[in-house]
């Protein structure tokens, strides 16, 4: 693989205390939904995975228990693995983090999953790309169990909860009131259901609160039971959304992150936080809607925890790190923007430095047997005509073309 080192002169920043991301499994082509196809990026490294977000300097990897497909990242449990999944993913990337002091989360999404909603059609709006199953008793019953298994079987320290939603939150749009529906009714508020003209508005934001308060129960149970120290991370479009406010999910989650793109509307969710609850801001993800310089400079957010993600590319990998810190921010468009932004904030680089080579040296990749087999050699000699942090960058060439090495060290010696 051709390679190109290049030298260069950055100032340090303070980077945040929790800087995790993520490589988004969920979506891509295959489904209707939007929602990527079973098997998508089986193939994908572990190996390579783990090493993509060690140089990003992530302290916090966000993979994949269940994806929105409704299929899982490890082998043997009770819900069908990503047809041909080539490694046990998420407990080999949660081996791999740890060793590397990194937390490892999973993920399931509360409000979405195209394989439930396939199997059980009388229990969900078919599978859009948008929350789309009641929370049915049958439902939280395969929830808790998913989350159960994949806590027994895959050492993740906790994992991210989305979609918190029951059909038709996002802009409060009338529920279709399914017979599930209707008997869950019957469950959360008591009585008959009265038909679908005799529901009040009050009454319908009553039965949501509770529909997502009794989910919320079911997965805090499931996951502390099983694992007393698991972390879970509530992942939310809208904190100030009525069906959520104020409400116990808030003040028990361990950490809750405003994923849009405002951190100043986590100060209401200060207000409603548990003591221990740690904030999060996404401030990757949505493309331009995204602005992760202007919201990682804000006051807002100061002390907050931070987060991003990003669709794969072709190799189940976004760019080369080294290539976000070998250019210009501004040469980047999109979430490859914001990804530059964070490739210099979580390993203390300035933001605003254009980075420009020193020196360039062209290598070229051997085989060298196995990943543990190592060769030294030169490679130049570069005179440094000033103080200060010096960074060296490892860049593949061309961009966008590379495959996995295993780098064990660059040793920098003086010229005597």
């Amino acid at each position: 693989m051709p390679l190109s080192l290049l030298l260069a002169a950055l100032a340090a920043a303070d980077p945040p205390d929790l800087r995790a991301f993520c490589i988004d499994f969920n979506w891509g082509p295959g489904l209707p939904s939007g929602f990527a196809a079973p098997g998508l990026w089986a193939n994908a490294s572990p190996e390579e995975h783990v090493a993509w977000y060690e140089a990003l300097g992530c302290n916090v990897i966000q993979t994949f228990a269940v994806s929105c497909n409704g299929r899982s990242w490890y082998k043997d449990g009770v819900v069908p693995a990503q047809p041909g999944l080539a490694r046990d993913f998420l407990p080999e990337v949660v081996k791999l983090g740890h060793a590397r002091g990194m937390k490892v989360m999973g993920y399931f999404c509360a409000g979405a999953n195209a394989l439930w909603a396939e199997e059980h059609p009388d229990l969900s709006y078919g599978a859009p790309g948008a929350p789309h199953i009641p929370f049915t008793t049958e439902y939280l019953d395969y929830l808790a169990a998913s989350i159960e298994d994949a806590l027994r079987k895959t050492g993740m320290d906790g994992f991210m909860i989305d979609w918190m939603w029951n059909p038709g939150d996002w802009n409060l749009e009338p529920l279709r009131w399914l017979p599930c529906e209707r008997a869950t009714w019957t469950e959360l508020l008591g009585g008959s259901f009265p038909g679908p003209e005799a529901v009040t508005k009050e009454q319908d934001l009553e039965f949501r609160r509770r529909a997502i308060d009794r989910c919320w129960e079911r997965i805090r149970s499931a996951a502390k039971e099983v694992k007393p120290d698991c972390i879970l991370w509530l992942s939310c479009s809208n904190v100030a959304a009525p069906t959520v406010v104020d409400s116990r999910l808030f003040r028990e989650v361990d950490w809750s992150m405003n994923e849009a793109t405002d951190p100043a509307a986590l100060a209401a969710v200060a207000r409603m936080k548990g003591p221990h609850t740690r904030l999060i801001q996404c401030v990757v993800g949505w493309g331009d809607a995204h602005d992760a310089r202007r919201i990682v400079t804000s006051p807002a957010a100061h002390g907050l925890g931070i987060y991003g993600f990003a669709k794969p590319g072709e190799s189940s990998l976004p760019l080369p790190v080294a290539e976000y810190r070998a250019r210009s921010i501004a040469s980047f468009a999109g979430n490859d923007r914001n990804i530059a932004v964070l490739a210099r904030l979580y390993t203390g680089l300035d933001l605003d430095i254009l980075v420009v080579a020193g020196a360039e040296f062209p290598l070229e990749s051997v085989e060298t047997g196995t990943w543990r087999d190592y060769r030294t050699f030169p490679v130049g000699t570069i005179a440094i005509g000033r103080p200060g942090r010096q960074v060296v960058a490892v860049v593949p060439v061309p961009a966008g073309s590379w495959h996995a090495i295993s780098l064990k060290s660059i040793r920098l010696e003086p010229v005597r």
